[in-house]
This record gives C-alpha cells, sequence and structure tokens, in this order.
C-alpha cells in the first residue's frame, strides 16, 4: 500500500498540473498565441472522454468475466469514424451554421426551434448522466481505497466530486457563448487522453513480459471460454453492444460536446476518421492479457473490475500502481467535465432561461444581466449535476449495480437517434413525430432497464420485477407482454428504441409540418448547399435597432455586443451609428444569441422584441417552394452544363475522327494512283517501243510483250483488290456460305504456298484439326486468307532457321486457326496499322505489294461472321488468328488440346 499522504500529495499535484494547463491554454488561447490548439491531434485526443473509468476498469473487468465482449464497446465507434465519418461531418457543419450548442439544442433547432423537445431532451440526458456520474466517483473512490488503503468512501467521494465542480466551473464556465471553444478544458482532456493510454499500455506490458513471459506464453493453457466468455461471438447480445457503442459516440452528450460543438476545424474530423479508432486499438490492446494476468496470478475472489491496479500491487509494483490509479483518475474525470460543461448549458439555455424570460420585459435593462444570471446558472448546475452523482451514489451504497449503468446510459442517449437521424436527414420529420418517439422511448427505457438496475437495493423494485405492477405478470419490465429475452438489455433495446422509431415515422408522416419546421428541415438536410451559411428570416421585424442593442448587452455585454453592432453597421453602410432593424440584421442577431442561450431561447427573445409579428403561413410556404426551386434549377443547370461539356468534347472527337479519315482518304487516293500508274508506266513505254520505229530482235520483241502481259495481270490484280475490298466495306459483296472443313481448306493453302516456301527454305507444319469439325464459311475466300497469311509469312521471315506453324483450336462456339512463325511477327506499335489500306509494314522492302492484302482478309473473314486479328503471346512474340464460328450442323466435336 502506499503512504496515504503520499497519494493524496501526488494526486493533488497532479490537480495543480490540470489546473494549471487549462489556465495556461486558455488564458494564452485568448492572445492567439497557441495555432497548435487548432491541431487534429488536440481534436482526437478530445474525443477520447469516450474512454472513461467504465472503459480503463470495467473493460478489464467485462473481459475476465465475459471474454471478448468488451470489443464492442471499441468496435461500434471505429465504425463510426471510419465508415461514418461523413455523419459526422454534417453535424459538425449543421454545428458551425446554427451555433448549437449541445444534442438538445440540435434537436429543437430542427423541429421549428421547439423549447418543448429542448425541455425533454435535457432531462432525458440529465437522467441517464447522473448514474454514470455516480459510476466514475465510485471507480475513483474504490481505486483510491485499494492504492491506499481503507478510507471513507463517501468522504473521498465528496471531495472528489467538489473538486472536479471546482474545476469544471474555473474553466468550464468562463465564456457564456459555448461556441466559444473551451481551450483549457480540452488542452487538460488531451493532457489526460495521453495519459490513460500510458497508465493502461504499461499495466499491459507489465502483465504480458513481466509476469508471463511474453504474448505466447500469456495465453498459454487459458481455456476456450475465458475468451469467449461462453457467449457465441457475433451473437445477437454481439450486435447490440456494437450498435449501442456505435449510437452513443453520436448521442451522449459529451461526445456531442466535443465532437460537434468543441471543434475548431471541419477538416479535423478526416484525421480523426483513422487516427481515433487508432486510440481506442491502443487503450484495447492490452485489456484481454491484463485480465488473463489477473486470473492467473491474483487470488480466487479478486475483483476483476479492478486487476488494472491489483495485478500491480500484488506484485510490489507500487509505482505502476500509481500510474494506473492516475490512468484512471484521468478517465473519470474528463468524463465528469465534459458531461457537467454539457448538461450545464443544456439546463441554463433550455430550463432556466425560458423561466427567465417570463420577467425580462419586467426588469429594468442592465448591460450584461442576462449574461450574469446565465454564468451563475450554468455554475449551479455544474454543482447540481455533481451532486446528484454523489447522491446516487449514495443511495445505491457503491453497490455493483453500478457495474452495468454504463450501458444503461447508452441505451438511454440511444433515444435520441431516431430524432436526430431523421431531423438531418428527412425533410418530413415533424416535431409531434419526435415528441412522441422520445416519450415513448424514454418512458420504455426507464421501466423496462433503468427502474430494474435497483433490484438488489430496493425490495419494491425487486418484487415488481418478479410479479409485475399490480400482479399483472404481462407488464413485468423484463417480459413486457409476454414477450421475455435471455438478455434484459436486448429486451429493453427491442422495445424502447423499436417503439420510438416507429412512433416517430407514423406520427410524422400523419401530422403537418409547421412553417419553421420545414424551412429549418431544409436547411438541415441540405446544410452543404447553404450559401454562406446564414440563416433565413422567419419573423418580420417591427424592433428599433435601440431595442436590440439593449437585448444584445444584457446577453453578451457591452464590449461583445458593441462590436457586432460595428460590425453590422458596417456591412449595412452604416458606420458610426446602429444599423438599421433589416431582415439580415435581426437575423444575424438571433444567429449570434444562440450561441449563447440557444436556437430556441434566442429565437423567442427576439420575437419578444420583434413584436411577434410573424411571416404568414402563405409566405413561408413560398418562401420554402421558392428555395427548393432555386435548388433544382440549380442542380438542373448542372446536369445541363455537364451534358454540354460532354457534347462538346464528343463533337471535338468527331471533327479529329474527320480529319483522321480525310488525311488517310488523300493518301488513300495518293496510294491508288502511284499503284496503277507503275504497271501502266510499263505497259506504255514497252507498247510504244514495239509500235516505234525502232528495230528490236525477236527475242527482245517476246522479252516486252512478256513484260507487257505480266504488268497487266498485275494491274487487274490491284482493280480487282480495290473493288473487292470497296465492295466489302460497303455490304454489297454476298458471299454464300456453308459447312467448310477447315483441315481441307489449311491443306490447300499450304500447298499453294509450298513452292514458295521450298524456294526461301522455309519449313511449314500444321497441328492436328479436331476430327469431323466444319466451319460456316466460304471454301474459295476462306482458302484465299490462309494463303496471304502463310505467304506474308514465308516472304516476311527473316529467321536463320524459318518455320510457321498453323495450329486450331476450339474456344467455346468458335474454332480459331492461328498463323504462328518465328521470323519476329509485327511490330507492338505497328500492330494497330496493319489492316488499314495501303499500310505496309518495317519489313516492306522485302517484297513488292499495294498493302491491300491484309485488309481484304479482315473484311472478308467479318463477311464470313468471324475476324482476323493480331494476337501477343509470351516474351513479346506476334501472330495472326482467323476466327470461325462452329456450323451449327456439324454437331460438336472432341475439344482439341488447349480448348
Amino acid at each position: 500500500m502506499l503512504s496515504v499522504d503520499l497519494l493524496l500529495f501526488i494526486c493533488l499535484a497532479y490537480v495543480v498540473l490540470l489546473f494549471a494547463v487549462a489556465f495556461l491554454v486558455d488564458r494564452r488561447a485568448r492572445q492567439g498565441l497557441l495555432p497548435w490548439l487548432r491541431s487534429p491531434l488536440i481534436y482526437t485526443l478530445s474525443i477520447s472522454v469516450y474512454c472513461t473509468s467504465w472503459t480503463f476498469y470495467g473493460a478489464v473487468g467485462s473481459a475476465a468475466r465475459n471474454g471478448l465482449e468488451f470489443v464492442t464497446i471499441y468496435l461500434g465507434p471505429t465504425l463510426v469514424f471510419i465508415g461514418w465519418w461523413w455523419l459526422l461531418r454534417k453535424l459538425v457543419r449543421i454545428g458551425r451554421v446554427h451555433r448549437i450548442t449541445s444534442i438538445a439544442d440540435l434537436i429543437s433547432s430542427r423541429y421549428g426551434k421547439s423549447s418543448s423537445l429542448a425541455v425533454l431532451v435535457t432531462l432525458m440526458s440529465v437522467i441517464a448522466i447522473t448514474p454514470y456520474i455516480a459510476l466514475q466517483l465510485q471507480s475513483v473512490t474504490r481505486s483510491y481505497q485499494i492504492v491506499a488503503g481503507e478510507a471513507d468512501g463517501a468522504a473521498t467521494a465528496f471531495w472528489i466530486a467538489a473538486g472536479m465542480a471546482l474545476f469544471t466551473i474555473l474553466f468550464g464556465t468562463r465564456n457564456l457563448d459555448a461556441n466559444e471553444r473551451h481551450h483549457g478544458v480540452v488542452a487538460a482532456i488531451a493532457l489526460e487522453a495521453i495519459v490513460k493510454l500510458v497508465a493502461l499500455i504499461a499495466v499491459g506490458i507489465f502483465a504480458v513480459y513481466g509476469l508471463a513471459g511474453g504474448w505466447k506464453e500469456i495465453f498459454a493453457d487459458v481455456p476456450l471460454e475465458v475468451i469467449y466468455g461462453g457467449e457465441s461471438v457475433f451473437s445477437l447480445r454481439w450486435v447490440a453492444l456494437t450498435f449501442l457503442s456505435a449510437t452513443a459516440i453520436i448521442c451522449l452528450p459529451r461526445q456531442f460536446q466535443v465532437t460537434v460543438v468543441e471543434n475548431v476545424e471541419e477538416r479535423h474530423l478526416s484525421t480523426a476518421s483513422w487516427a481515433f479508432p487508432l486510440y481506442l486499438f491502443g487503450m484495447s490492446l492490452f485489456v484481454m492479457p491484463i485480465a488473463i494476468a489477473g486470473l492467473k496470478f491474483l487470488p480466487a475472489g479478486a475483483n476483476p473490475d479492478l486487476f488494472v491496479l491489483t495485478l500491480p500491487l500484488n506484485q510490489g509494483r507500487q509505482d505502476l500502481a500509481l500510474l494506473a490509479f492516475l490512468g484512471g483518475f484521468s478517465s473519470a474525470a474528463s468524463m465528469v467535465i465534459v458531461a457537467a460543461i454539457a448538461v450545464s448549458t443544456m439546463l441554463s439555455n433550455h430550463i432556466v432561461m425560458p423561466i427567465a424570460l417570463q420577467f425580462l420585459s419586467s426588469r429594468q435593462e442592465v448591460s450584461g444581466d442576462v449574461r450574469s444570471l446565465l454564468l451563475t446558472t450554468r455554475r449551479i448546475s455544474i454543482a447540481f449535476i455533481l451532486g446528484l452523482g454523489f447522491l446516487y451514489f449514495r443511495l445505491s451504497g457503491g453497490s455493483d449495480a453500478l457495474a452495468a449503468i454504463g450501458l444503461i446510459a447508452f441505451a438511454g442517449v440511444a433515444q435520441f437517434l431516431p430524432s436526430l437521424l431523421g431531423g438531418i436527414f428527412w425533410r418530413g420529420a415533424t416535431r409531434t413525430g419526435a415528441l412522441a418517439g422520445l416519450s415513448a422511448g424514454f418512458l420504455l427505457w426507464a421501466y423496462t432497464l433503468f427502474l430494474p438496475s435497483f433490484g438488489s437495493d430496493f425490495p419494491q423494485v425487486t418484487a415488481l420485477l418478479e410479479q409485475g405492477p399490480w400482479g399483472i405478470a404481462e407488464l413485468r419490465p423484463r417480459a413486457l407482454l409476454g414477450l421475455q429475452m435471455e438478455d434484459p438489455l436486448i429486451h429493453a433495446l427491442v422495445w424502447s428504441l423499436g417503439l420510438n422509431s416507429l412512433l416517430f415515422l407514423i406520427v410524422s408522416g400523419f401530422s403537418g409540418v409547421r412553417p419553421l419546421e420545414r424551412l429549418q428541415g431544409a436547411l438541415f438536410v441540405d446544410v452543404f448547399r447553404s450559401a454562406g451559411g446564414e440563416t433565413p428570416r422567419f419573423i418580420r421585424g417591427t424592433a428599433t435597432s435601440e431595442d436590440l442593442f439593449v437585448l444584445a448587452q444584457r446577453i453578451l455585454g457591452r464590449d461583445p455586443a458593441r462590436a457586432l453592432f460595428d460590425e453590422m453597421a458596417r456591412s449595412e453602410g452604416a458606420t458610426g451609428q446602429l444599423p438599421p432593424p433589416s431582415d439580415a440584421v435581426i437575423a444575424r442577431l438571433e444567429r449570434e444569441l444562440s450561441g449563447s442561450v440557444g436556437a430556441a431561447s434566442a429565437h423567442a427573445m427576439v420575437s419578444r422584441i420583434a413584436g411577434r409579428e410573424m411571416v404568414s403561413i402563405s409566405e413561408l410556404i413560398d418562401i420554402a417552394d421558392e428555395t427548393q426551386r432555386l435548388i433544382e434549377t440549380s442542380r438542373q443547370l448542372s446536369i445541363k452544363s455537364s451534358e454540354l461539356e460532354r457534347a462538346a468534347r464528343q463533337l471535338r472527337e468527331a471533327n479529329e475522327r474527320l480529319r483522321t479519315l480525310d488525311a488517310r482518304k488523300d493518301e488513300f487516293l495518293s496510294q491508288v494512283s502511284h499503284e496503277l500508274r507503275t504497271p501502266m508506266t510499263s505497259i506504255r513505254s514497252f507498247s510504244e517501243i514495239l509500235l516505234g520505229q525502232e528495230e528490236v530482235t525477236a527475242e527482245e520483241k517476246e522479252r516486252f510483250v512478256a513484260i507487257i502481259h505480266e504488268e497487266s495481270l498485275r494491274l487487274t490484280r490491284l482493280l480487282d483488290e480495290i473493288l473487292d475490298i470497296s465492295r466489302l466495306e460497303a455490304g454489297t459483296l454476298q458471299l454464300p456460305l456453308g459447312p467448310v472443313d477447315p483441315s481441307g481448306a489449311i491443306t490447300s493453302a499450304m500447298a499453294t504456298v509450298s513452292g514458295l516456301a521450298r524456294k526461301n527454305k522455309v519449313e511449314m507444319r500444321c497441328d492436328p484439326l479436331p476430327e469431323g469439325l466444319l466451319v460456316q464459311a466460304n471454301e474459295d475466300r476462306l482458302r484465299q486468307v490462309l494463303i496471304n497469311l502463310l505467304s506474308n509469312a514465308v516472304k516476311y521471315n527473316h529467321a536463320e532457321a524459318p518455320e510457321i506453324l498453323v495450329r486450331a483450336q476450339l474456344r467455346g462456339e468458335a474454332l480459331t486457326i492461328d498463323v504462328v512463325d518465328n521470323g519476329g511477327g509485327v511490330d507492338r506499335k505497328e500492330a494497330g496499322a496493319v489492316f488499314e489500306k495501303f499500310t505496309r509494314g518495317s519489313r516492306a522492302w522485302l517484297d513488292q505489294g499495294a498493302g491491300l492484302g491484309l485488309p481484304i482478309s479482315r473484311a472478308i473473314m467479318r463477311t464470313m461472321g468471324g475476324d482476323l486479328t493480331v494476337e501477343f503471346g509470351p516474351k513479346g512474340s506476334t501472330f495472326f488468328r482467323v476466327r470461325l464460328a462452329i456450323a451449327e450442323a456439324a454437331g460438336r466435336p472432341k475439344a482439341a488440346a488447349g480448348e
């Protein structure tokens, strides 16, 4: 055990350090000297307020009792930040645009700035958060008793609560405007986040390497039931716990405070989307090893919830136990401080302020009087909230029932989810639907889950659980209407959240949307489309500038009000005097005041000053309809603009193709004229010699006539080729098709080319073809194509030992015939152009040709329903492939090898 005096000194020093950090950061932030406060790392660490003492101590206890079930508490927030961070981004944008101060303010503002909704959400938050604060007091008190020995638990809890209240009052209520970030508090929470992470990892390393000897040894001889806790992984309870933890990271008042209200820059969410899950991974990494080490090395009956402390103490490591104590204290303190700030803001804005509004008009206006009232109220509210937590701790006697209060609180705040999500994604959501859903869900949560948590402390509750009210068994809290589930948490969640969602949807569907709700709904749902984030006017003002200035002074104070009105005067072109009470001025004032007193109270106060003259329903509907039409028109213009850009791009591409085709046409004509002129020149020259007066010998005459005949044949072939390709491309050449034996066509073509092959010393061979196979083709034209491919392969093969291989394979419902040679094939760069008319490759010097053979061959194959392509094999080799359809009458033969 540590000395009580030493422990008190260290605790006091740690508290003084937190006070000093908060004070210095708050002071220097006001001077603009700490730009690092805008760091996404500080923002991410502040979100770690999610990891309370229930997570720090209770996760190990849960792992010891239920195995891996503790993972769900970390898995839910991880899924939200990784997969649904866009939802958090929308909440942050709404909070920034509408100067939202709390989750109650957001829900009430969305549904027509309803004060009744704000009060309901505030009361639900207070009830759900009170036992959670008691849990933090209990964890710190028990850990103090473990480290320092037996002490008066009540006195310890009281002084801890008093210290936390003092810190929160000093640094959480320095500003009235909740949108002015609590930089000192956030910095202190970031420091505590580091302390609790380091403490838990230190204890984990000690358990794994100091006691067990390594990761392998810590899990040695551990039964599977200890790992899985006797519960099937990914069971219904796993799903429920993951859902609750995911909901809590959005709906817990303290999480909404740090994630939305304290957010400095929206882009910090992108960093938090991976950094916060990484932090949770660090917090969860050693939970199971610590639990296993506690079960192995601590005496039987040791409290698993305190393994983090008792494990190092049992081994004589007081220094490590002290670090663990500070980690648990940090976890509890950060939660209590932020929760108290959030809930006190809701209490002052939505309960105290509406009451104060009833007396404002009867009092003499004093600069800052409302400001002073609200600041005082928030400080009293903080003390009240901490007092409620302490009272709950005393009434429960610090019983083990508090151990499950974390999940109970999660289920309580989960009731906000339908109204919250429906409000920011569904225009048709109404205030009536939200009230019905929240009321029913909260009552069922309190009856089926919150009330039964007192069963071990109050006999009346035990009787209610066993017999039901007035002896009606169908109304038992854990078997409502006879629906009894093995897990009370799932039973309560199904009833409360199920009825909540159902009533919200049904009542919203059947209730009318008020004009103000319609406008607020459009602003929230389309928050990313809002121009400049300005809120449209809801009030037709009849107030004077002096009345508005007095109202601003009473809430903001003299200097802030003067600065605000000077800025508005400059924007209105009224420098040196108060701005005129225009719609824009009144809207801006309401928006600024909402950051201090909440949207509902600000709306009520400005409405009172402005004479309560509201815009008519028809005018509001017209405004909403016009807004929607503008949004739709903007969307249509964006679509049309995209279509025009696409059409312009297609036009440019078509223009480029036309220019290419025109160039090819000129090239084609040039090539045709050149190819025709060459034989014509020879025919003319030798004809003139024969017709001239020159004497020629009989031998010369015979040679000249032979040349004229050969050139005439060449000219005829060229004209036939041009005619063929023109008719083939135009589709006017009709080829009679029928079943053809491809083996015969290949054999005939190879025989025709054999003489040329022998002359060029090229070896030709053919792999066996499938027997009995017929293809749909024209035999003469197929032979023409094969002869062209084979002759090209012979003429352009420059290998030392030239070879040509013809192989045929079945590929689905087609036969492919490949002509492969070892002479280098077609260059990959030239492959796309070899089928263009009059195009010849880099080896054209080896033979005189017009460059029409391959284009004609491809056109013939496509006319026959097949194709001719260049294929690329391994190691960059290329070959030509003929593809033919199998004749239907032939049936399907046995597949060739390689099919």
